[in-house]
């Protein structure tokens, strides 16, 4: 205890191992879903192409990329950044690296992979240049500060999607789910009518849980009981079997379909995806013999990535650390430089082990709500990531319905940062909206920065307040604007 006190200062920070033993598990049952969801999605394409076995063996390789990469950059981050961040293959992220790279622009799963070593040393060199700390002093300081509350929404949004309190509705894009399905008869019903009844049910009954887990963690915290976040998954995840089993909307058998595939996974990991973008990647990117527009796609693929990824991140590491005290008065953070080389050498590794851009998770602040303070948090997760290699089949039993209630609550307490902003001066409150509003509409934080960044030039530009601009928020409202125009993301 001691050494770890020495260590990480727990008690400068006002923490102590129990605590970040607690921030740890919580961090990471919230982002854990990444596990099962990232290899099914990279392997979809191939599925789509009708290669179901490559699509098998890539799933089984990014299982075990996704773990391994997982466990590097948020390891990195507990013992070089010494904060309790996490990391793992970003969301958004993952989908433009199957269904635009491969899927739309015909690239193989080791292409792809090649494109993401790219944008990861890319990443490396900026950030010990020190550009990408410039970068993060360019963002106005009224967007530094709005973004907390953005990603607050947004991340109560990912909850309430998760869980299905918030669904899909063609008329009006979301609603609130129908919670009289529950009570509806199936009686006379059979087949297709039945079964479709049957998973509103679950559906409604999922949504009831995670909001009795909203209210438990809400009401504990409010008792100031430590491990209420905690506590609220663990509650949740009992309920919904110990409700659902019994009266038949969860299947009884899910226990028995665990499926050990250590071996195998491992087998395909180093043949299809362990350094795949040094021996087949990079050779299949040139092998067209058009090395310019081969060059030029790069370029904007790269710019893609990189864009998505360090906002995305900026965006993470300034909002939480806001919720954790981390800040400076003047909207930046400590060990900013390392953090940052974390992720860029997590997106590099992840790459060669075969997964798409690692990132820093905006999950990471169910941790910070639980009381983590340090990088003993981000350890803690770490470790389990990597012993996910092995407990991947139990992790998948933890409903969605259980972990959402920890995303809502972690949200509400992020909107509390809006309470700093400047909304007296209107080309400053503008760029501020923008910013909280842009992330849980368009689902990026990335794209709340940007049009944070974009509306803050033009307006100061309309108003005659050139001088007011830096001229690097100028470039990174430029390269925006290109980025949207040359390629959906």
């Amino acid at each position: 205890m001691s050494f770890l006190e020495k260590k990480f200062k727990l008690s400068e920070h006002g923490t102590n191992v129990r605590t970040e033993v607690m921030a740890g598990i919580t961090t990471f049952f919230a982002m854990a879903y990444i596990i099962m969801v990232n290899p099914g999605m990279l392997a979809d394409p191939a599925n789509i192409m009708g290669d179901t076995a490559l699509a098998a063996q890539i799933s089984n390789s990014v299982f075990f990329g996704t773990c391994i990469s997982a466990f590097i950059g948020t390891f990195l981050m507990g013992v070089l950044a010494k904060i309790p961040f996490a990391q793992a293959s970003g969301m958004g992220l993952n989908a433009f690296f199957a269904y635009t790279v491969m899927l739309t622009l015909g690239k193989s799963y080791a292409e792809a992979l090649a494109i993401v070593f790219i944008s990861g040393i890319l990443f490396i060199l900026i950030t010990v240049l020190g550009i990408r700390e410039a970068i993060i002093k360019a963002i106005p300081k009224n967007v530094r500060f709005a973004i907390s509350g953005g990603i607050g929404l947004f991340i109560a949004f990912i909850g309430m999607k998760n869980a299905g309190i918030i669904v899909n509705n063609d008329s009006t894009f979301i609603s609130l789910v129908d919670f009289t399905a529950l009570t509806k008869s199936a009686e006379g019903l059979a087949g297709e009518e039945l079964a479709a009844l049957m998973a509103s049910k679950l559906a409604v009954f999922a949504a009831i849980i995670a909001l009795i887990g909203l209210f438990v963690i809400g009401a504990l915290y409010a008792l100031k009981v430590k491990g209420s976040v905690l506590i609220g998954i663990i509650a949740s995840g009992i309920l919904y079997y110990a409700i659902g089993i019994p009266t038949g909307l969860v299947d009884g058998a899910v226990f028995s379909g665990f499926s050990f595939n250590f071996v195998q996974q491992a087998k395909d990991f180093v043949d299809v995806g362990l350094f795949s973008c040094f021996t087949e990647g990079f050779p299949k990117l040139f092998a067209n013999g058009n090395i310019a527009g081969t060059i030029v796609q790069l370029i904007v693929i790269v710019l893609s990535f990189s864009l998505v990824d360090m906002f995305d991140t900026i965006g993470t590491l300034l909002g939480t650390a806001k919720k954790a005290n981390l800040l400076r008065e003047d909207g930046t953070m400590d060990n900013m430089k390392e953090a940052l080389l974390c992720d860029a050498i997590a997106t590099t590794a992840g790459a060669m082990l075969g997964t798409s851009t690692v990132t820093t998770y905006v999950e990471s602040s169910a941790g910070i709500g639980e009381g983590g303070r340090t990088g003993l948090t981000s350890i803690v997760t770490s470790i389990l990531f990597l012993a996910s290699l092995v407990i991947g089949p139990f992790i998948s039993l933890i409903p969605n319905c259980a972990t959402a209630p920890a995303l809502i609550a972690v949200g509400a307490m992020m909107i509390a940062g809006v309470k700093d902003l400047n909304f007296d001066d209107f080309d400053e409150a503008v760029p501020a909206f923008l910013t909280i509003a842009m992330m849980p509409l368009s689902y990026s934080i990335a794209n709340g920065i940007a049009f944070g960044l974009i509306s803050y030039v033009f307006i100061k530009l309309f108003k005659g307040k050139v001088k007011e601009i830096n001229w690097l928020t100028a470039v990174l409202a430029l390269l925006f604007i290109v980025r949207y125009l040359l390629m959906a993301m």
